[in-house]
């Protein structure tokens, strides 16, 4: 409820091109319950069919639609200050009680509201992460636009501390910040018999999710790799096919859970993950994680995960051919990535959502 004693009206950006975009869904789903009416702005291209069906599931949101580039896109910024002019025009339109921006940018706009910035990645940090360097200098306009929108935001939330830290180093200081864990539903995903092979979802270019280590180790273990995403080169179209490797392409959510229920074991070496929902929908599906040994996932996985170098193809061959060959060791893996991903739930997050707007309100 806002201070009249009416339902809460949310303005929530989101690009459909990404990670966001789920979240997005889950949080709107999750609102539901508490009356909360929500304008969804998306940016970055216009919908799929997969998702205008998505949101035509959603009984408390209206949708307005863009194809504006998002800020880490080429050459972005004339189409960025139109999308910040579109966004007020929402903003004078739906009158909601407050902004929940999942972009980097627009949190210094005029909105005459409260303002809540969520830093699910950005590309400073993730340039530290994948090249273990600062950004080049060609980033300098993004980094200043990021800076001025999180600066001016009442609070800025991140998904885990680590990625919280990150910003506040390169962007801050900030008004108030804040760790909102993401969260899935959990009535995706599912746990059932278990099957000899391994699981990974990304593609192959993408140098975060480091799915190139995985192909190299691939062909000397003795269960296949199964991997949702192309091995298509984005730039030549060339297709690179790897021993013992299957690359399933785009996979729909009930085919993705699917695969993950009969999955023995999740791999994802990835080398940047500011949170990681493929390894939450793992984890919820009763998978034996094996994920990069980088901060973020440590955690929120503790020890209920095994992490490995993501620059050393030998300890991960040796990773995983240990979880392969002792079902044991296996199964108790399994157990404790599922009792620690039902932590991470889209109610809980919705919940702590919740309790933020009604303090900034």
């Amino acid at each position: 409820m806002n201070q009249a004693g009416k339902p809460l009206k949310l303005l929530l950006t989101a690009d459909t091109v990404g990670g966001v975009w789920t979240y997005a869904l889950d949080l709107i789903k999750a609102l539901a319950p508490y009356g909360t009416q929500i304008a969804l702005a998306t940016m970055g291209a216009f919908l799929s069919p997969l998702q205008y069906e998505q949101i035509k599931s959603l009984s408390n949101v209206v949708l307005y639609e863009s194809n504006y580039k998002l800020e880490w896109m080429e050459n972005p910024w004339e189409e960025v200050t139109a999308a910040g002019e579109w966004l007020l025009k929402i903003n004078q339109e739906f009158k909601p009680d407050l902004i929940h921006l999942n972009n980097l940018v627009h949190g210094n706009l005029n909105w005459g509201k409260p303002v809540i910035q969520v830093v699910h990645s950005c590309v400073q940090s993730w340039w530290q992460g994948v090249k273990k360097e600062a950004a080049p200098e060609s980033w300098l306009t993004y980094r200043h636009q990021v800076t001025q929108s999180l600066r001016a935001a009442q609070v800025v939330v991140a998904p885990t501390l680590t990625m919280l830290e990150e910003a506040e180093t390169l962007y801050g200081p900030f008004h108030n910040h804040l760790v909102i864990h993401n969260g899935r539903d959990l009535g995706l995903f599912r746990y059932a018999s278990k099957e000899p092979f391994i699981f990974s979802m990304g593609r192959l270019w993408d140098e975060a999710k480091n799915i190139t280590l995985l192909t190299q180790v691939a062909a000397e273990l003795s269960w296949p790799v199964l991997i949702a995403g192309n091995a298509q080169h984005p730039v030549t179209g060339k297709i690179l096919k790897f021993p013992n490797v299957q690359f399933l392409g785009h996979l729909g959510y009930a085919a993705i859970a699917d695969y993950l229920s009969r999955a023995s074991i999740f791999a994802l070496p990835a080398k940047y993950e500011p949170f990681g929902l493929s390894a939450l929908e793992a984890g919820l599906s009763g998978c034996a994680l094996v994920l990069g040994n980088i901060p973020s996932q440590k955690e929120i996985w503790q020890h209920t995960a095994t992490y490995v170098d993501p620059n050393n193809a030998e300890q991960l061959k040796t990773t995983l051919s240990k979880l392969i060959e002792d079902e044991f060791i296996r199964n108790i893996f399994s157990y404790r990535a599922l009792n620690v991903a039902q932590q991470y739930s889209a109610e809980q997050m919705a919940s702590e959502y919740l309790d933020l707007y009604q303090q900034l309100l």
